[in-house]
């Protein structure tokens, strides 16, 4: 806290107005931002921007216009509190200087434990932008939070706070946490940028991803852009860490890698064709001594191929991804993960297990109705058990104990709904979920629990989705947004949450729960889990 008190008071001096363009920034994507990249981005297609992959790089951000959006908003090109020296005809030693205060007070009413539970958090967010190729980023948060019934029982029982890591419990009952992380961008040219930093990707259209999400743990990365005609190239190399092992020391935490390939395709304005692929391996355990894999260092290469050619028995997944905008205020979108793919198994329609795969669809409609500010999204993912996990659970798709996709797991079929009107300083936002998921029952692993090695199945065949402890969880969120300073996201919210579930062994659960905050946030939490 005292990092953030400090980075606040420094600001002071610099409020302004910047006129440079830096090409190296990452845009923080939360739900909010998304909806108004989409608003510009739908009604204005371009060749330029892959709104598939995130975080954005400002450079393919230069083309934003304000006047496409007819709301007051968060600028995503982010100079509310920013100064540049040496600012003039000459590009050369530049320095601009960006800091956003994060203040993140929330309190609220549990009306099934009939108690008052809130969330005190505060940091900062600064960059350094030189000669517009260079930033450098940090953000530091950290608090104390309690929360309602049905987060606070995921807390309890894995000791993480879901995207913020380790939850440090206090003697009242509460939990202390802290999160750092930032990153090193270098951008040459208009072609190539580099990364290295620590920090969160997702990959998609849609509120969810069956790819690569945003919900477990920033971590460590080395990334590469290329960004060539319509075509833009990921290819980012992680550190991430098993749980699985954890006793709450330091210690018991193993380390995983990753490699990822996102490849993606404008093939015209409105349409967007892209290619994802990834390994995820273990590190040094009680049996062996394992690094990074250097195999996996190619940039380009095929990760299916490249496993049978060295005998790996490492954990690779494929997945496609597409989206089509029309009539400039709709996008439809989809998704298809593959973690194992036997044409003759899918054919025979006889369940096997091994039939790891989800999709997604969804649709976005801008001012719908015709109707500005209106936006309105439906979504659906489905996931057959046992996808995402592995034989050696050190290799499943998962950093610091929680999902890399979907934070349901798999075994699951999830339908979402959205809606929201916008104008000027207000909004009225609506959430709703309604999932089917598939839980083990009776001491079987049927296919849910990504954390479970897919060796302890109990059969080979019959495995459909939603199979064994059907779990409906039903969950709507109403909230009401004031934004009293557009321009650094200081908004003041209140909603109500209602959460259902129930299951097919008589376990029924109500759990209705009333806020309200005043934030300036700009990372994405989720409450729908």
């Amino acid at each position: 806290m005292h990092f953030s008190i400090i980075v606040i008071l420094c600001y002071l001096p610099f409020i302004g107005i910047s006129q440079n363009d830096p090409q190296a920034q990452n845009i923080f994507i939360n739900q909010e931002t998304q909806q108004t990249i989409d608003t510009w981005d739908i009604s204005n297609p371009s060749f330029e921007l892959h709104s598939s992959f995130k975080p954005y790089l400002s450079s393919t951000l230069q083309e934003f216009s304000d006047t496409a959006i007819n709301y007051s908003h968060y600028p995503i090109k982010n100079f509310f509190l920013s100064k540049t020296f040496n600012e003039g005809p000459n590009k050369h030693n530049q320095y601009n200087i960006q800091v956003l205060p994060i203040v993140d007070l929330q309190g609220g009413y549990d009306m099934i434990s009939s108690k008052f539970v809130s969330e005190t958090i505060g940091g900062a967010h600064a960059k350094l932008n030189i000669n517009n190729d260079f930033t450098f980023a940090l953000t530091a948060i950290g608090g104390c939070v309690t929360y309602p019934g049905f987060t606070d029982t995921i807390v309890q029982s894995t000791g993480l706070i879901p995207g913020l890591g380790r939850a440090f419990k206090n003697k009242d009952g509460s939990y202390g946490f802290s999160n750092v992380t930032g990153y090193l961008s270098y951008s040459p040219n208009k072609t190539f940028n580099f990364q290295v930093g620590k920090d969160k990707h997702f990959i998609g259209d849609g509120y969810r991803s069956l790819l690569l999400s945003d919900f477990s743990n920033a971590n460590p990365y080395f990334g590469i852009n290329a960004n060539i005609w319509r075509i833009q190239y990921n290819v980012w190399y992680s550190w991430m860490h098993d749980f699985s092992r954890y006793d709450g020391s330091q210690k018991s935490l193993q380390n995983k890698y990753g490699t990822f390939h996102y490849l993606s395709f404008n093939a015209l304005k409105n349409l967007n064709i892209s290619f994802f692929e990834n390994v995820v391996w273990q590190g040094t355990d009680t049996n062996r001594v394992r690094t990074f894999d250097v195999n996996y260092l190619n940039p380009i290469v095929f990760y299916r191929p490249q496993e049978y050619s060295v005998g790996s028995p490492d954990n690779s997944m494929m997945g496609l991804n597409a989206s089509v905008k029309l009539f400039k205020n709709l996008k439809l979108y989809a998704q298809a993960v593959a973690d194992e793919f036997f044409f003759k198994e899918i054919k025979a329609r006889k369940g096997w297990w091994a039939n790891k795969q989800g999709w997604q669809f969804g649709a976005k409609y801008i001012n719908a109705f015709k109707v500005k500010g209106l936006t309105l999204q439906l979504e659906y993912n489905q996931v057959r058990p046992y996808t995402y996990t592995h034989g050696s659970v050190q290799q499943n798709y998962s950093n610091y104990g929680q999902a890399l996709a979907h934070p349901f797991g798999a075994n699951f079929k999830e339908y979402l709904a959205f809606a929201s009107y916008r104008s000027n300083k207000w909004m009225l936002s609506f959430q709703g979920l309604s999932a089917l998921i598939g839980m083990d029952a009776f001491g079987s692993n049927l296919g849910q629990n990504i954390f479970l090695s897919y060796t302890t199945r109990p059969r080979e065949y019959g495995h459909k989705t939603t199979q064994g402890n059907k779990m409906h969880v039903m969950q709507s969120d109403i909230k009401f947004t004031y934004y009293a300073i557009p321009q650094m996201n200081l908004r003041f919210e209140v909603g109500y949450i209602q959460r259902s579930v129930k299951d097919e062994l008589n376990y029924e659960l109500q759990s209705p729960f009333i806020y309200f905050g005043i934030k300036t946030s700009i990372h994405q939490f989720y409450r729908d889990f």
